[in-house]
């Protein structure tokens, strides 16, 4: 971290540095309360101006440190924040870009605050199951009133600058510019050096007409909108006290809410879906700094569900996509299906007639290969036949120009081997989208083994444009999501062979937590016919071997997956579940519930399965990832 403290005509510019938004680890928080502290001290500063370097003023607290010793360690960020509110001197938050979670805590304890137009504001503690355990839940609603604070805490949304500096009664910015904030809050620290008492906003009181009535009305809302997490109706809580105690003992209440929630199993797996989904689009041996190739126009063969889908992804982005076909019918087919789903969303109100018709403007279509030429990157999504594959890829290689990323949309066939189909392997990598594309987050990014690392960066980066959760897999059958959703399968139909029902394997599923049991998904055929065949007694299962069974079937093969190279990390394998196949996101994967539920315990239930004659007792050998990370009392996180 490094972070600077210069004085400006009398005025102390206090500035964060520790990229890439400033996050309030140990290190940061003691910067600020020394300069705080040494501003106070020193009779020649009239004020103080705090503000973050680079393009956010704080982006809050620093969640690697939660549940270890540097959280806890003086100063933490209530600490910095009383040592703010209290200082004799005016502070002055200089606010731009970025302003969440601690970053905002941190300016509301601020005597005053200038923020820069277009800046996002945020509480978004909640998307982590906890909530805003430095005062946040106290100031925010004495600032912009308890409706609208309330909604911003219990949903995480972000809210701009511009929107919150136009309420009418709000007191949170005291002035909004459009740019050079730190020179405005230079001006308005001048303009109220001398200014006393100092405003505070734990001083304001929360005014509501009937609080209440409308705390029991939100609270019947959230309760059955947040099922299985119980971060937002502790929120909610929190932010009641505002109207119920005295600052400091609705601070006490935050404080002790907010130690409750970060040991919950709900918080953990959602903390390990953040960082799972950050570290997704680090390959270990392709460097930050790897050159991208320039992605401005691009090709789709197939108009059909998949390649419609794959085309909105780039035309929502501002992408040109060219859409070849066979047929000039299919190609009107696949046009219309396009304009069918914007249209939907139109009429929704999800989207503005100028912006569809924007999108429509940079679709094209052709019946000739030839067309694709200028085309920086093709994707093809064609029949899953490796024949049909071969005749695309020979075509694409004769008219792709040179450095075209050339890729398939695959979700099982071999990379490499469409790659030998032409003379530019290192150009060729699977871009596996989920169905519906146009809204699943997942893309499997499959990398073969010639598969250039420029393409790879360039493909990771691509998928950040078109809002998708990229995860890179090694060629397998099936890659990561299918590879291992085919054990999840062979174990639904192994528990029809024994007697559960197609209904009550998807009712136990579901009830775990996942949008969609086996069989509602179309995932598995009825086992009855088998049953009878084999002269089978069905037999009592009960809903929770139903559960470990499936679960555990997912795990041991991704263990498989990790120790066979195809997936870099544990947390890849939770992404690709949370993502494409209805995991619940507050299990927090496959492999972060087994981490949670403990790897040992795991493990005798695998042997446990194993000794079912009707089973697949070689399958259910603990993989030896499992084995050894049990020896060594280790989890895979």
């Amino acid at each position: 971290m490094t972070a600077s403290y210069e004085v400006r005509d009398g005025i102390a510019v206090v500035a964060m540095d520790n990229p890439p938004v400033n996050s309030l680890g140990l290190g940061n928080r003691r910067f600020i309360a020394e300069s705080v502290s040494r501003a106070q001290d020193d009779p020649a500063i009239r004020a103080i101006v705090l503000t973050g370097q680079g393009r956010a003023f704080c982006g809050g607290a620093d969640i690697r440190e939660f549940n270890k010793p540097e959280a806890t360690t003086a100063p933490d960020l209530v600490d910095v924040i009383r040592l703010v509110e209290g200082c004799s001197k005016p502070v002055v938050a200089a606010i731009h870009g970025v302003v969440m979670g601690g970053g905002l805590e941190l300016a509301m304890g601020c005597h005053y605050r200038v923020v820069q137009g277009g800046t996002q504001v945020a509480l978004p503690e909640v998307r982590i199951g906890i909530l805003p355990g430095a005062t946040g839940t106290q100031r925010l609603p004495r600032l912009i009133g308890l409706e609208a604070a309330l909604n911003m805490i219990v949903t995480g949304d972000t809210v701009m600058s511009d929107v919150l500096a136009a309420m009418p009664s709000q007191k949170l910015f005291h002035r909004i510019v459009p740019d050079d904030v730190v020179s405005a809050a230079i001006e308005l620290a001048h303009a109220r050096a001398d200014v006393r008492p100092l405003p505070r906003s734990r001083d304001l009181k929360v005014e509501h007409p009937n609080a209440e009535a409308y705390l029991q009305f939100a609270r019947n809302m959230v309760a059955a909108s947040s099922r299985n997490y119980p971060a937002p109706l502790r929120c909610l809580d929190c932010v009641a006290q505002s109207v119920r105690l005295g600052f400091d003992a609705a601070v006490d209440y935050e404080r002790a809410a907010v130690t409750e929630l970060v040991w919950t199993p709900e918080s953990a797996a959602l903390r390990n879906a953040f960082f799972a989904e950050r570290a997704a689009s680090k390959i270990p041996d392709v460097p930050e700094d790897t050159p991208r190739r320039a992605i401005q126009a691009v090709g789709v063969i197939g108009a059909g569900t998949m390649g419609g889908g794959i085309s909105m992804n780039f035309l929502n982005a501002g992408i040109p996509v060219k859409i070849l076909e066979m047929k000039q019918e299919a190609l009107d087919r696949g046009i219309a299906t396009i304009k069918k789903n914007y249209e939907a969303q139109v009429k929704k109100g999800k989207l503005k007639q100028d912006k569809y018709e924007q999108r429509m403007a940079l679709l094209s279509t052709t019946l000739d290969y030839n067309d694709l030429k200028d085309a920086d990157l093709i994707i093809e999504a064609v029949f899953e036949e490796l024949g049909v594959k071969e005749k695309v890829f020979r075509e694409l290689d004769r008219v792709a120009k040179p450095g075209a990323i050339l890729a398939s949309n695959t979700s099982t066939l071999d990379v490499d081997k469409i790659a030998a189909f032409t003379q530019r392997p290192q150009d060729v990598v699977g871009m596996h989208f989920f169905s519906p594309a146009n809204v699943m987050k997942l893309l499997e990014v499959v990398r073969g083994k010639e598969t250039a690392k420029d393409v790879l960066a360039t493909v990771m980066s691509t998928a950040k444009k078109i809002k998708k959760t990229a995860v890179v897999s090694g060629v397998c059958d099936g890659f990561i999501g299918n590879r291992m959703i085919e054990q999840y399968s062979r174990q639904a139909g192994f528990l029809l062979d024994e007697g559960a029902t197609p209904q009550q394997v998807d009712k136990a599923i579901e009830k775990f937590g996942f949008a969609m049991g086996p069989f509602r998904m179309g995932h598995v055929a009825d086992g009855e016919v088998r049953r009878k065949e084999a002269g089978v007694a069905p037999r009592q299962i009960t809903d929770e071997e139903i559960v470990q069974r499936l679960v555990y079937a997912l795990v041991n093969e991704g263990a498989r997956i990790l120790e066979d190279g195809i997936a870099s990390r544990s947390g890849d394998i939770d992404m690709v579940y949370l993502t494409g196949y209805g995991f619940p996101i507050w299990r927090g994967g496959p492999m972060h519930y087994a981490s949670q539920v403990g790897l040992y315990n795991v493990a005798e239930s695998m042997k446990r399965f194993a000794r079912n004659p009707r089973d697949d007792a070689s399958f259910w050998q603990p993989a030896a990832l499992i084995r050894k990370l049990v020896a060594e009392g280790k989890s895979f996180s």
